[in-house]
């Protein structure tokens, strides 16, 4: 980008300029050289800057190169020393552009890695920058997990129920975030504290309740059935009898802890953030929200991992049939919103947001209490207009047409109760249709949806248009990957009629804890291509053995993530990240490595699991992954009672 360009983005009217060529020099500035010097306590070496803007009290510092390379952030850093020594009080933004190329790179503050910007791909104007400084937060994931614990104690203390916590904290937030919005507030701190203090200290219990009443009321506003919402947020949580008996100070006290210990270190204007907020508000659903406590809700790193495997993105249409919480779709949107940024300005990028939130986000749920949390959880990440519906999936066919999904995401109920499930589907299940649980275990529903995308195809094709492929990634017990009974087998050898079994990735065992304990896997389909091919040969099929995702269990924080040293020695790399990456990657080039993938040509009565087709790779045994087989074999004979201790041995 050129310099003319540059500085007509920005904007021409905060140009400052103190020698010819238009460029700012901090040594007239300071006065001389020597006074500049005298500031920095060093000798100068850089002092040109290509061009400055400024607006009251912020400051944008730009240099240019033709290429920049690592050298020049050092240059950079200098001008940005010297902009401090001279004027103390402005806040700063640092920019390297290429001028053969549109390519920059920012930072806030400082030039450090912990303050370079990644989102910002794009020159901006003066405002966008600007924008960066309101309601300064910093996102710290291990911090809002242990506050999350704290608060979720507060809340027992209160005595709001288990079930309750998770719309609660949500639906308060929510009035949080209106309130400081109303504020203006730029910075969450102590200050900010007894402003929001004061507020609350004015109105009485009834008030409090009405004023969080009339933010969800506002931010439902052109929402889809919005009567229906708000009655249902209403009865969750505003009418429940332990929410009216608190006190004010209950009010106060609960509401600081949220502002202080959580919201302040979630920046919501990031992907990062939106993914911790994700992961603040499905804390308190580990196993709530849903009648089934083994139906558990989607750990929020196994959503991203299908985000990404399904190639999410602005372009694409996503639906969840069985949404609960709506973590897919978040997880989806937050994917979406800031994919709208790559290679866009704010403006763009905010236009092409509103479109994402209006045409690509459907869910459907079936659960009250299951369906407000999704309304709530897509309102706390900024969609209140979501295209969510309260029902079943199977009486919502039009629905589904209509959205015209390009992804499906799921994670069905594994033991739904047969009597929601049309009887077209229930013909060959025997006295099995009039049982308790679903005999195919989920699969059921992936089988109504590939039947929903077949009927779509059908009309495209009378239409004289292409069909179409869609996506769908699910979450399904170990049972429908290995199970031999005869429904699975039937279920599996419809599915492939129409569709390609694309990938199974076997999951970690302990996923959901500490929710249900069942074990699962993500089956990865192209609905709409057959599995055989045209000329009768098999596709392929991708395993992949994806049983360590680098989360360990700790006490009070659930599964929590893992991280290793950086260059510097610092812990800043993430586990899970370098794992997801070479999963995605064995998939994405089908490679087959021991004791991590395998690709296989395989049939409805085949076994879909990685375990059944690969290979050991025994360079990684020890001595010590030897003895412990035995000792769990031991352990396991002495509690069948097949063999007694006796004398310390056996």
């Amino acid at each position: 980008m050129q310099r003319f360009e540059i500085i007509k983005m920005i904007g021409e009217d905060f140009l400052t300029q103190n020698i010819e060529a238009g460029e700012y020099s901090y040594v007239v500035e300071a006065g001389s050289k020597a006074k500049l010097e005298q500031c920095l306590g060093r000798e100068v070496k850089h002092f040109k800057l290509d061009i400055r803007f400024e607006d009251e009290d912020f400051v944008i510092l730009v240099e240019t190169k033709q290429n920049f390379v690592e050298a020049d952030i050092e240059q950079l850093k200098e001008y940005l020393e010297e902009e401090r020594v001279l004027h103390s009080d402005k806040k700063i933004i640092c920019i390297l552009a290429n001028t053969k190329n549109d390519k920059i790179k920012v930072w806030k503050s400082f030039i450090d890695d912990s303050h370079f910007l990644p989102d910002e791909t794009v020159l901006d104007t003066m405002e966008h920058y600007k924008s960066l400084f309101y309601l300064n937060k910093q996102n710290d994931r291990e911090r809002v997990l242990k506050n999350t614990y704290a608060l979720n104690e507060l809340l027992h203390k209160k005595d709001i129920a288990e079930v309750l916590r998770s719309q609660f904290v949500g639906t308060v937030l929510l009035h949080i975030k209106d309130l400081l919005k109303r504020l203006g507030a730029t910075r969450i701190d102590e200050e900010l504290k007894k402003k929001v203090n004061e507020f609350f200290e004015l109105k009485s219990e009834k008030e409090i309740i009405a004023g969080i009443e009339n933010t969800l009321t506002e931010l439902l506003d052109g929402s889809d059935n919005k009567s229906k919402k708000v009655e249902l947020l209403q009865n969750s949580v505003l009418k429940n009898q332990k929410v009216r008996a608190l006190k004010k100070k209950d009010w106060i006290e609960i509401i600081d802890s949220i502002l202080m210990d959580i919201y302040k270190y979630i920046d919501t204007n990031s992907s990062e953030g939106q993914d911790i907020l994700n992961l603040f508000f499905i804390a308190f659903n580990k196993y709530t929200g849903k009648a089934d406590k083994n139906q558990a809700f989607t750990p929020d790193h196994i959503t991203e991992f299908m985000c990404r495997l399904t190639e999410v993105d602005c372009t694409k249409v996503v639906l969840d049939g069985t949404c609960g919480s709506a973590s897919f779709l978040v997880q989806a949107m937050v994917k979406e919103l800031a994919d709208c940024r790559n290679g866009r300005t704010e403006e763009q990028a905010k236009v092409l947001q509103q479109k994402v939130k209006e045409d690509n986000i459907y869910g459907i749920e079936v659960e009250e209490k299951a369906f407000g949390l999704s309304v709530t959880n897509m309102l706390i990440h900024g969609d209140g207009n979501s295209n969510i519906k309260l029902g079943s999936c199977f009486d919502h066919k039009e629905f589904i047409k209509k959205a015209d999904p390009n992804i499906i995401l799921m994670n069905p109920p594994y033991n739904a109760k047969p009597i929601g499930i049309p009887a077209s589907y229930k013909a060959e299940w025997g006295n099995a249709k009039d049982g308790k649980e679903d005999p195919t275990k989920g699969l059921v529903f992936v089988h109504y949806f590939s039947d929903v995308i077949k009927e779509l195809n059908a009309e495209r094709i009378r239409k004289g248009e292409q069909p179409k492929l869609v996506k769908l990634a699910v979450l399904l017990p170990l049972a429908c990957a290995i199970g031999t009974g005869s429904l699975i087998t039937k279920e599996k050898e419809t599915l492939l009629e129409d569709n390609t079994l694309e990938a199974v990735f076997s999951l970690p065992g302990e996923m959901f804890y500490p929710g249900a304990s069942v074990c699962a896997c993500c089956m990865l389909f192209t609905l709409g291509q057959p599995h055989v091919k045209p000329d009768g040969t098999t596709r392929s099929t991708f395993f992949g053995y994806c049983k360590d995702d680098g989360f360990v269990k700790k006490k009070n924080l659930g599964r929590v993530e893992q991280f290793v040293k950086d260059d510097k020695g610092n812990f800043t790399i993430s586990k899970w990240r370098q794992i997801e990456d070479e999963w995605l990657d064995l998939f994405e080039r089908k490679a087959v490595v021991d004791g991590k993938s395998a690709v296989e040509k395989v049939n409805a009565d085949d076994e879909w699991l990685c375990e059944a087709y690969m290979k050991t790779d025994y360079t990684k045994l020890t001595a010590d992954d030897f003895q412990r087989t035995l000792n769990n074999y031991l352990s396991y004979l002495v509690k069948e009672g097949n063999v007694y201790e006796n004398n310390g041995g056996v």
